[in-house]
């Protein structure tokens, strides 16, 4: 059960060697769209030579550095400088994750939500803080992430950043953090926090909820409370799978990757393709006073990709 973090410092340690390019691979990347061909030009046409990149050995595949990697072909380059990685497949992922949303090209929202679920999947027993540091979204987005992604057997507990090992359900740490500040109206928050078993940031809720004169635990969270019965959604009617999902089916499609306007359509199918769970996110980043002005826009935006989605139907029509 290994630390994002650990991995990052020992890719960042290792000897700068340098390896031939018909023996690297270009690896299994977070980008949905693939190579950018503007940037990788952009590097081509640079002085210099171009920085290393991180290349899992035991695949020979790029963790880090598609685009230099391209580059070096372009410009007809025998070699390029090669940082190896030891660790095993999906702490490859993470790492490349971790490296292409700080540098480079960014990913976009969608590539790292779209990161973010799959890293739920192979490391369901990180918190979603932990997941969030990875990926540079919010916790809560990865909470929603999490909620949406079925998991079949989910950990009861979940691995902070910090290491320390914490249980999923808080409530017995909350009511024993509330029986330790009673007793003791003076001890410190850290110390709660250690004899409870909870975060930090937990205790400090505990103890604002007693100061308050309130249960230590919210309502939703309070032993043996119901959640308020359900009421059953009709079945929504058949829909294609997830748009990341399409995505990644669209960009192996030799006839889109593999042509100018194709990369174009993939990359601006990629940057408009958001689902239920960035809403919330974008919703609270809009000002108040903007909120008007970008809801019409987003309706505009909304109206023009509908009348694309007819002119495609109705190709496709024809052609059948």
């Amino acid at each position: 059960m290994g630390m994002p973090g650990a991995a990052q410092v020992e890719a960042d340690h290792v000897p700068v060697v340098r390896v031939p390019l018909q023996s690297i691979r270009e690896g299994d990347s977070p980008r949905v769209a693939g190579a950018n061909a503007d940037h990788v030009r952009a590097l081509a046409e640079q002085d210099g030579e171009l920085p290393p990149i991180t290349v899992h050995r035991p695949t020979m595949r790029v963790i880090d550095g598609t685009h230099r990697l391209l580059a070096a072909r372009l410009r007809g380059e025998p070699d390029i400088l090669v940082r190896f990685f030891d660790g095993d497949a999906d702490a490859a992922f993470v790492l490349a994750v971790r490296r292409n949303v700080k540098h480079g090209l960014p990913l976009t929202l969608a590539e790292r939500t779209a990161a973010a679920e799959r890293i739920v999947r192979m490391h369901p027993e990180w918190s979603d803080r932990t997941i969030a540091s990875v990926a540079a979204i919010s916790a809560k987005l990865v909470v929603s992430v999490r909620r949406r992604t079925e998991l079949p057997d989910a950990p009861a507990v979940r691995v902070g950043r910090d290491g320390r090992v914490r249980p999923v359900d808080v409530t017995p740490g909350r009511r024993r953090a509330g029986e330790l500040m009673r007793a003791n109206p003076g001890m410190a928050l850290r110390e709660v926090s250690k004899l409870a078993g909870i975060s930090l940031g937990t205790a400090s809720d505990v103890r604002q909820r007693l100061n308050r004169g309130e249960d230590p635990a919210p309502p939703p969270r309070r032993a043996g409370a119901t959640a308020a019965p359900r009421i059953a959604a009709p079945a929504p009617p058949e829909r294609l799978p997830e748009p990341t999902v399409v995505l990644e089916n669209l960009r192996r499609d030799p006839s889109l990757r593999l042509t100018e306007i194709g990369r174009l359509l993939l990359r601006v199918l990629n940057t408009n393709t958001i689902t239920p769970a960035h809403w919330e996110t974008f919703v609270e980043t809009v000002p108040s006073h903007r909120r008007d002005v970008v809801a019409q826009l987003a309706g505009q935006c909304a109206s023009q990709w509908q009348q694309f989605a007819t002119l495609l139907q109705q190709r496709h029509q024809a052609d059948s």
